[in-house]
Formats: structure tokens, C-alpha cells, sequence
């Protein structure tokens, strides 16, 4: 007859463990979940011996199968870069005026410029390419320099005011402050506002529209629509760099402000380049 001690309620047997008048159950845990974690055990020493596991003073245990995963990843960009490479060498061969006619070298310029713009460009023009005051919108079809893709080609290969760049695109507009009468400069920021919106005094249009032409006209145009040989904006729409309100435009006339963006060409290379005037190309203002 056996010793051991059977509990009434559940008919299992105890450990023979009691504690303050408890009894502890002799439950073993089920075959299935014995073996299956005698498995996983065997399975941790065959992966400990294949693959690196043990962390050591200056590295880790190698594996006999001496698998790497950051050779894996290496390998696979590797193998990702041999793949574009002949993309790359078509975009290098190729004039970027032709890159859009190409399909498949559009795509792959697209997809490279939008890189390149996500990495080099965003800090001034925004995410979404939008612009902030001083840093041009790249989306409408306002352009100081031109919109063509060849005329953008330029402007990011050399810049704007680049003093590294011999070729960079140059062109300040004068301190008017030093050779305007105060109200004088109030009259032609009246006239500038009224060309797209309504100043606060409309006596002083007329007035501004002659200092305007004395002043302005031979860079802006006698239409007030720019010229993109010297980096003049248009005036007549109501697109602007810096603040638009006609305190903003006065002040922009007694001192201006100069942007500077630097020249990409020697910092990327020409087939990023390239890449990057198609991308800015095709956001919707290109010309």
C-alpha cells in the first residue's frame, strides 16, 4: 500500500511539500511540452554552433557555417548597385534635355532626384517642395532663372551667388535706400502691390509707377514681369520670395535681401545632378 499522501478534493497525489497546512500537487507538466522544450534546447546549441551567438571580449563566436549578416547586406547592396549601374551610365552619356524622353531612364532619374532632393534639398525648400520665405516654392511656375529642365540643370549644378562657384548665377538688386527718398520708396511699393492686389493708398500709384520706371523697369521689365536673365521676379503676379504685404515689399527695396544656394555640382556630381533638375522638373512648374 502506497505512502503518499492523495488529495481528497482533486484525487492527485502530493509532492509531500506542505506549507502552513497547504499541500502542494504532484501535476507534471505534459510529454508534448517536455519534448517540444528538449527541442528548442537542441535546436539553441545547433544554432549556437553554426551561426556567430556567443558574444566575446573583442567580437563574437564565428559558426562553422561562418554566416554573416552584415556581409549578407553588403553583398545585397552590392548587387543593387551592379543593377543600377547601367542606369547610371545612361544618365552620365545622356544630355539631361533627353533623360524625359527615355521611359525607363526617366523612372530611374525620377526615383534617384527624389533621393537626392529628400537628403540635400528639403532643409530650405521643405518636404513637400514648397518653399518658405527667401527659399523659392518649386512647385508653381515662377522662376527667377528660368524652368526649363536645362536652365534648372544649371542653377543646381552652379548655384545662385555661390562665391565657390565661378559659373554660379549673380545678380543683386541695389540698396534703394541710399538712392530713394523715403517717400519715394513708399510710392513704387504702393505701385509694385497694386500690379496683384490693392494698396493702402492708391494716391501713391502713380507717383510709384514713374519712380518704378526711372528705377526698376530696366531689370523687372516695363511690365513689371520680370526678366530671367538677370534673376528679376515677376512683380505683377502674387508670388514672393520674401514677405508680400507692401511694408515687406518696401523694405525689400530700401535693403535687399540675397539668397545664396550653393553650387551642387562639385559636392554630388553630374549624374545626381541630373537626376535631381529631372525631379524638380516634373513637380508641376517646370517649363
Amino acid at each position: 500500500m502506497s505512502d503518499k499522501h492523495v488529495d481528497e478534493v482533486s484525487g492527485v497525489e502530493t509532492t509531500g511539500h506542505v506549507w502552513d497546512g497547504i499541500r502542494e500537487l504532484n501535476n507534471p507538466l505534459p510529454r508534448w511540452w517536455l519534448w517540444t522544450f528538449y527541442a528548442t534546447i537542441i535546436w539553441a546549441i545547433g544554432y549556437m554552433v553554426l551561426y556567430p551567438a556567443i558574444p566575446m571580449i573583442s567580437g563574437a563566436t564565428k559558426g562553422v557555417l561562418g554566416y554573416s549578416s552584415r556581409q549578407e547586406v553588403a553583398e545585397n547592396l552590392a548587387d543593387a548597385k551592379a543593377a543600377q549601374g547601367t542606369f547610371v551610365e545612361q544618365i552620365a552619356a545622356t544630355p539631361v534635355e533627353e533623360i524625359e524622353a527615355n521611359p525607363e531612364l526617366l523612372q530611374f532619374a525620377m526615383a534617384g532626384g527624389a533621393a537626392a532632393f529628400k537628403v540635400n534639398c528639403i532643409q530650405c525648400h521643405g518636404s513637400g517642395a514648397q518653399g518658405s520665405e527667401g527659399y523659392p516654392n518649386l512647385n508653381d511656375d515662377d522662376w527667377l532663372w528660368g524652368g526649363s529642365i536645362d536652365e534648372v540643370y544649371q542653377t543646381i549644378t552652379h548655384g545662385i551667388r555661390d562665391p565657390q562657384d565661378d559659373d554660379a548665377r549673380f545678380s543683386e538688386m541695389p540698396a534703394f535706400g541710399e538712392m530713394l527718398e523715403p517717400e519715394q520708396i513708399r510710392e513704387v511699393a504702393a505701385y509694385v502691390i497694386s500690379l496683384s492686389g490693392t494698396p493702402s493708398d492708391a494716391a501713391l500709384v502713380e507717383p510709384g509707377k514713374v519712380v518704378f520706371e526711372e528705377n526698376c523697369a530696366s531689370c523687372h521689365g516695363e511690365t513689371a514681369q520680370g526678366d530671367k536673365d538677370f534673376g528679376a521676379p515677376n512683380l505683377a503676379d502674387a508670388i514672393w520670395l520674401y514677405e508680400g504685404d507692401e511694408a515687406g515689399v518696401a523694405a525689400q527695396v530700401r535693403q535687399p535681401q540675397h539668397g545664396v544656394m550653393p553650387a551642387w555640382g562639385a559636392r554630388l556630381g553630374d549624374t545626381t545632378v541630373k537626376q535631381l533638375a529631372v525631379f524638380v522638373h516634373s513637380l508641376g512648374g517646370g517649363q
